[in-house]
């Protein structure tokens, strides 16, 4: 989820008009998307990530914008309305982009302040290796379910949850599953979450109907990754415990550690869960933190710059290390600062081009419209919807495009089948939301990324609830578990056996 700063790019994202090209068949509609995976599994797999430098991907990506331009230009697309909404799409990006950099500035403001190293100091002695993992799927779902948001979770206790478990000596890829894990839970489950109100918006349903239906797979779900998060960290070899004393005393001699810096983290989950919008209450913590780190941190920033001003103003924008004695923390207690998003940031706004151009040629709704021939049963139907929602989560690279195509092709399917929208709204919030945090560029696993600083490849296998809800989703359409057919259903033959 994207944040509820986003709600009119969401409305309008709702409305637009999904581009359909007469002139343009599967095959072709394919060859960007072939090609686009191609070149990103070489670059992955056989260029360790450095085929065309460090912006690789960036660069694939427009590559992959330039394929699906020709193949528009030979299918009698022109270049305005290729232009167009490649426009829309990066509008559609600019309020997370802006949260971005608020998220750089909010990283390096909350470590020269001592909030970072405070949330440390307090969770090695509170957050054991052999609880760490499950506690940080429960933590993370219950700041997500109280602000609605997967990204501010992230960015505010999934920050301090990755140092924190570094310090233990926990991979950081588990940690970030676990994190993001939770956070998606309740990015699901919220009635504040932006993707939780437009995919029954989409389907025809409503809210509180979508929540509770959704809960049937839901639960179920998130009570296996607590389970599987359990037992990994029975079986995980942690170096964290011998020497967790000598860390303390490592933070407690570097910054002047107090209960009272964790009133800036308060106050910005506070102004989330009052509805404030995110941007606001981000730049709240920033500017709560500089105040912070003048009376809290003074001696860590006349260490830093040659003003304590000039050090705030670095640990906004650029690059902040603060050295100690522990070769682990100085790899924990550093912040790129807003300079440390741009990678990200390009990342999207290149992501957003493929996309962009990709709808503006009519190749989304080629796929789409094939996907659903496939679907002669119900069970082909949720697959179809499923498939549907993941493919373009990678295609159009936006987790909104990825609820709002597939709703809008897949509900008179649903309703000609006999099937309650309620179905259909949950099959996109189970296999739309959730998957778009496993692809590297796609916004939200761009994102994730970049806030947490753990490659996508790293934490995809161990963010559990993500990949498991399409496949639970899948699971309970082929034993015909909860599906709830409207009142007038003609299709008796495909009745489910257990009603809801």
């Amino acid at each position: 989820m994207k944040d509820s700063e986003n709600n009119l790019s969401e409305i309008e994202i709702q409305n637009q008009k999904i581009i359909d090209n007469k002139e343009l068949n599967l095959y072709e509609a394919l060859i960007p998307v072939i090609i686009l995976m191609a070149m990103l599994a070489y670059n992955i797999f056989f260029a360790d990530g450095e085929l065309l430098g460090e912006y690789s991907n960036q660069f694939i990506l427009l590559m992959g914008g330039v394929i699906a331009s020709v193949v528009g230009f030979s299918n009698k697309v022109s270049l305005k309305i290729m232009i167009i909404e490649i426009w829309e799409n990066l509008k559609s990006v600019f309020v997370p982009i802006m949260i971005l950099f608020l998220v750089g500035a909010l990283a390096g403001t909350w470590l020269v302040s001592g909030i970072i190293p405070a949330m440390v100091y307090y969770g090695l002695q509170v957050l054991s290796p052999g609880i760490f993992l499950p506690a940080s799927v429960v933590i993370a779902a219950i700041i997500s379910v109280a602000t609605g948001s997967s990204w501010t979770t992230s960015a505010t206790v999934g920050i301090a949850l990755v140092g924190i478990g570094t310090a233990l000596g926990i991979p950081t890829g588990m940690i970030a599953g676990a994190v993001i894990s939770g956070a998606y839970f309740g990015d699901k489950m919220s009635p504040l979450s932006d993707t939780t109100n437009l995919a029954p918006a989409m389907a025809g349903t409503d809210l509180f109907t979508h929540i509770r239906y959704m809960a049937l797979t839901t639960v179920p779900t998130i009570t296996i990754t607590i389970i599987v998060f359990s037992i990994i960290s029975l079986t995980i070899d942690t170096s964290g415990t011998a020497d967790i004393s000598g860390l303390l005393n490592t933070i407690k001699s570097t910054f002047n550690i107090t209960p009272y810096l964790f009133i800036v983290p308060l106050a910005v989950i506070g102004l989330i869960v009052t509805k404030t919008k995110p941007l606001i209450a981000l730049g709240i913590g920033v500017l709560l933190a500089a105040v912070f780190a003048f009376i809290f941190q003074p001696e860590i920033l006349s260490s830093l710059a040659t003003s304590n001003f000039r050090a705030i103003v670095n640990a906004v924008f650029v690059d902040t290390e603060i050295v100690t004695d522990n070769v682990k923390l100085n790899e924990l207690f550093s912040a790129g600062g807003m300079k440390g998003m741009l990678w990200t940031i390009f990342l999207i706004c290149c992501a957003m081009v493929f996309g962009g151009t990709m709808d503006a040629i009519g190749a989304l709704a080629k796929i789409t419209k094939e996907l659903l021939k496939l679907a002669t049963s119900i069970f082909g139907l949720f697959f179809s919807t499923v498939v549907s929602c993941i493919g373009l989560n990678a295609i159009a690279s936006d987790q909104y495009l990825a609820i709002v195509i597939p709703g809008k092709m897949f509900k008179k399917a649903f309703e000609d089948r006999g099937l309650a929208p309620e179905n259909l709204s949950r099959t996109l919030e189970d296999s739309g939301t959730v998957t778009s945090a496993l692809i590297p560029w796609n916004t939200c696993g761009a994102y994730q990324s970049g806030v947490l600083g753990v490659p996508v490849a790293d934490y995809a296998v161990y963010a559990v609830f993500n990949w498991l809800s399409p496949i639970t989703t899948l699971v309970f359409a082929a034993f015909k578990i909860k599906i709830r057919q409207l009142a007038t259903n003609k299709f008796k033959v495909e009745k489910p056996t257990v009603g809801w």
